[in-house]
């Protein structure tokens, strides 16, 4: 369903050492930096971009707004929940683990990266 995704940065270089670690944990590659300072994540199932907003203002995260990444299961939730910690990412929500709703079982795990963007680790159970 989607081409990519865009977030906005404020220190481009701490956020592509989040990335890299959180999505280095479920074995994305290193983003990649352009010409313009941006940083690209490539993978077959779509494109990450991490940016200084252009209008030159500060980015900022969106109120309601989360990022979900798929994860194999619940032990590569808990490495990338793990890797972002160590690297400029902030808990938010509950902890680590298995929620139900809805008629599903998941287990998730939530991060703020450094610009305060909510992102979240996903493995659906069924």
């Amino acid at each position: 369903m989607f081409s990519h995704i865009m977030l906005g940065a404020n220190d481009i270089q701490a956020s592509k050492a989040f990335y890299d670690a959180v999505l280095g944990a479920v074995g994305c590659k290193p983003g990649v930096i352009d010409d313009k300072g941006r940083c690209f994540y490539f993978t077959d199932s779509g494109i990450l971009a991490l940016t200084k907003p252009i209008n030159g203002e500060p980015a900022s995260h969106g109120n309601g707004s989360t990022i979900g990444f798929a994860v194999e299961n619940s032990e590569q939730a808990d490495a990338w929940h793990k890797a972002g910690l160590a690297n400029g990412g902030t808990d938010c929500e509950d902890p680590p683990g298995v929620r139900e709703g809805g008629g599903m079982k998941m287990y998730l795990a939530y991060l703020r990266d450094p610009s305060g963007n909510k992102i979240c680790a996903l493995q659906r159970m069924g």
